[in-house]
């Protein structure tokens, strides 16, 4: 036990006055003052810190102690601390001093299997281990300039991808059904799986946080499963699988999630909320990021396996060679959210009897404004639902994103399949009609100022709406589309749509109407060049449905 650390040799080292109280915050109910300036430093307990002997048993043996006379702060001074499975428990911090590097064994028998209370798709098909671990917690905090590194590049550890290695490769941190956690400053390295899995929490902060974890497959960065009142700023996350996810594993839904300030770089998805959709998505906001070199999407939105995706808003965006752009996806993948077997990922799942499939979920109110990107590949953006399940009442505004154009005539006359359970993802269905967004099985989409660009000539439109309800377009401008008979907007057997304020980049018609259940279309205020068509109809479009104003 250390008693020669007072509170401001505690502000002092977290480099940061918000960790240092978020520390300060798991001793605040201690009746004795003095108590509650306690720390237990992990050398006295045993701990080497000399990168070879397995310091497992003494760090966890400072834990205890510290939770035994009522918590306080685990101090790991400089060194590298080898260790397996670390079990974190109530008003306990955790503090990271400079130079402080918390090792994971490549020793898979460090890392004991563990079946939490609160079962979920995760732990029967993801994962069983992991370096740090905290269940039903409270007043949880790890903070400081340290690092914790998985050593996820370990050959022990580079078993592949798939759910065969799943359970062979563990977490770095790990965190269930805890309240009040706060991690703060530190870095986290080189996970063997994902990098921070949150399931079931309440009033989570994650502040200043770098994660740089390239090493190995399924490399998430911050995973947030079934959270309430989480608050996501001011990090650098760069992984090899997504860098930001939002799941729902459980009956349990994500709600009231706020993402702002980071900057955000995957060989994935940057950010997603979805796959895994079971018990919903409620109240998301994400603000002021940057995302930066990503093979996948920039802004994934998917609702795939039932629940109910409500109120997410994205706004501020700046997204610099990212291929994918922006993904909407209501599908029917219908997995459980507690399956057995060998699922998992993108194969097959395992239903036993009495487990209940999901039906198709409902994904309503969405906004995303003031995004900017470049990079974006030939396959251009999906905005799509099923027949009978639309989205329903999504707003996009002030985007600006460039593609890399190549599409043929061939492409632009392609039959869409619905793939309804198929894994979703920007590549879903193949070569896209549009080189800019492919709109299908929507109800209520807002398009408002939305500018294209291609890096080269394009032979199909920017948008195609098929099967949209209550559309508005305003502000439209897109690239010039090269084919001597190609529209820049294909609407088809859409109904109740406004096009209005839009200006043609110069192709030979600016807006191509198809399909017999088209109707109550009215394009108004547009400016057109003067060898551009307003309107070309298609045969089979029945008369009057389209009415043209200055």
């Amino acid at each position: 036990m250390n008693t020669n650390l007072d509170r401001r040799d505690l502000l002092r080292w977290a480099g940061t006055g918000g960790a240092a109280l978020a520390a300060l915050s798991v001793v605040r109910a201690e009746p004795n003052a003095a108590k509650s300036a306690v720390f237990y430093n992990v050398r006295e307990f045993g701990a080497k810190g000399d990168g070879k002997a397995l310091d497992t048993t003494a760090i966890q043996a400072a834990i205890n102690a510290c939770t035994a006379n009522g918590g306080g702060t685990v101090v790991v001074p400089a060194g590298a601390f080898l260790s397996g499975t670390l079990v974190l428990q109530s008003r306990v911090a955790l503090w990271l001093q400079p130079g402080a590097v918390v090792l994971g064994s490549t020793e898979l028998k460090d890392y004991p299997p563990r079946t939490p209370r609160l079962r979920s798709y995760t732990d029967v098909n993801y994962v069983e281990r992991s370096l740090l671990y905290a269940e039903g917690a409270q007043d949880v905090a790890i903070f400081g300039q340290g690092s914790i590194n998985g050593q996820g590049d370990a050959p022990a550890f580079q078993l592949g991808g798939g759910s065969a290695h799943y359970k062979e490769r563990p977490y770095l941190m790990r965190m269930i059904e805890c309240k009040r956690v706060s991690v703060t400053g530190v870095t986290l390295l080189n996970s063997a799986m994902w990098v921070q899995h949150y399931l079931a929490c309440d009033d989570v902060v994650i502040d200043g946080v770098t994660v740089h974890s390239l090493v190995n497959v399924n490399n998430d960065g911050l995973d947030i499963d079934g959270c309430s009142r989480m608050r996501v700023s001011n990090c650098s996350i760069t992984s090899g699988d997504d860098a930001i996810v939002l799941k729902s594993t459980s009956p349990r839904p994500c709600r009231a999630i706020t993402i702002t300030n980071c900057y955000l770089s995957s060989r994935c998805a940057a950010f997603k909320c979805g796959t895994e959709s079971s018990g919903g998505f409620y109240d998301i906001a994400v603000t002021n990021c940057v995302i930066e070199d990503t093979r996948l999407e920039g802004i994934a939105l998917e609702l795939v396996d039932g629940g109910v995706m409500d109120g997410v808003t994205i706004s501020n965006i700046r997204m610099r060679q990212v291929r994918g752009g922006i993904f909407v996806r209501l599908g029917n993948r219908a997995r459980p959210c507690l399956a057995v077997g060998p699922g998992g990922g993108q194969g097959t799942h395992v239903v036993a009897p009495g487990m209940i499939v999901p039906g198709v979920g409902r994904l309503r109110n969405v906004r995303i404004s003031h995004v900017t990107g470049d990079g974006g590949d030939n396959n251009g953006c999906v905005l799509a639902g099923l027949p009978g399940h639309p989205i329903e009442d999504l707003v996009l505004e002030d985007i600006q994103l460039e593609f890399s154009g190549g599409g043929t005539a061939v492409d632009r006359v392609r039959e869409v399949s619905e793939n309804e359970t198929k894994y979703p993802g920007y590549k879903m269905f193949g070569r896209l009609p549009a080189y800019g967004f492919y709109c299908r099985h929507v109800r209520g989409l807002r398009l408002h100022d939305v500018q294209l660009a291609l890096a080269a000539p394009d032979a199909r439109p920017g948008l195609v709406c098929h099967d949209v309800q209550d559309l508005e377009v305003r502000g439209w401008r897109g690239a010039s589309p090269p084919a001597p008979d190609a529209e820049e907007l294909l609407l088809r057997d859409t109904q109740d749509a406004w096009i209005h304020g839009s200006r043609s980049a110069g192709g030979p018609v600016f807006a191509r109407v198809s399909g017999n259940d088209s109707r109550d279309i009215r394009l108004s205020h547009n400016w057109c060049r003067s060898a551009t068509r307003l309107v070309s109809l298609e045969a089979g479009v029945p008369a009057g449905v389209v009415v043209t104003e200055p």
